[in-house]
């Protein structure tokens, strides 16, 4: 099968691979446990130790929820880890296969991290918390998008109409759908309850994961590149230095021969004992 040209199959071809399975699995146990704990206290005690909240992790160094908020969903409505372990159904195992389990697994978390931490970014002090595991499925889909660009993926608009797009095309609406509602959730107070910016987040992460070898690689290149030049530079001063001062003594021993050493100036005489002793080094 053509990996760039084929349609997306809903069976995912070979079935779940097996981080794709665990994450689903281990998401939808939490999602669980969240239920039977949601009426304990006013915050239900996931939820206040193991979402995101910014001026937590800000003030008081509550670094795991980087992690821990991925695997927390709404309990408010029950489409917000069916949507999320839809995504990562479909798109998922693709991307492990490329990518073998444990990179996968690794991209994952990493894209979800990246995102929380880019959320964080823009809302410093924000008490409100962040859940979902979005963040990383959209650095799913931005990594889906990259290996399958041409890949064409079959969606039924309003649950009847049947769309057709390249995976490269419908990430990018997906990845404008989040832009223009972070800019409007900014701009005027609008989100719906949904950290866009943390979608942003895994979706660039998710790139430079993928793409930012290259760009980075690139970038050491040139800083060698500019370092190398500069040592040829400063190599040919020295050089043109040294053929100076060898040109230069030339001359006053000619003078000497021509004069005698008594002769010449005190100047060149000066000249002709420093120039020496700093060849003398050089050799």
């Amino acid at each position: 099968m053509n990996r760039f040209g084929s349609r997306i199959q809903f069976g995912l071809g070979g079935g779940l691979t097996p981080v794709v399975k665990k994450l689903i699995i281990a998401n939808f146990a939490i999602y669980i446990l969240e239920f039977l704990t949601m009426k304990m206290g006013d915050i239900p005690p996931l939820m206040k130790y193991f979402a995101l909240r910014p001026d937590q992790v800000t003030h008081h160094l509550a670094f795991w929820q980087l992690g821990t908020y991925l695997f927390l969903h709404s309990q408010t409505s029950i489409f917000h880890i069916l949507f999320n372990m839809f995504t990562l159904w479909m798109f998922g195992g693709e991307v492990e296969r490329v990518l073998g389990s444990k990179k996968f697994l690794r991209f994952y978390l990493m894209c979800g991290v990246g995102a929380g931490m880019f959320y964080i970014l823009f809302n410093w002090n924000s008490p409100v918390f962040v859940i979902g595991a979005s963040g990383a499925i959209f650095g799913v889909l931005v990594a889906f998008a990259v290996f399958f660009p041409e890949r064409v993926i079959t969606l039924l608009l309003f649950f009847v109409l049947p769309v057709h797009l390249k995976a490269k095309h419908l990430v990018a609406i997906f990845i404008a759908i989040s832009l223009f509602s972070s800019i409007q959730g900014h701009l005027f107070g609008v989100s719906g309850g949904v950290a866009h910016l943390a979608h942003l987040g895994g979706a660039l992460i998710g790139y430079l994961l993928l793409r930012g070898d290259s760009v980075f690689a690139k970038f050491l290149r040139e800083i060698r590149f500019r370092q190398e030049k500069k040592k040829f530079m400063q190599k040919q001063r020295e050089q043109d230095d040294i053929r100076q001062k060898r040109a230069e003594i030339d001359r006053i021993l000619d003078r000497i021969n021509e004069v005698g050493f008594d002769k010449i100036s005190n100047k060149e005489k000066d000249f002709l004992k420093k120039a020496s002793e700093f060849l003398s080094r050089e050799e």
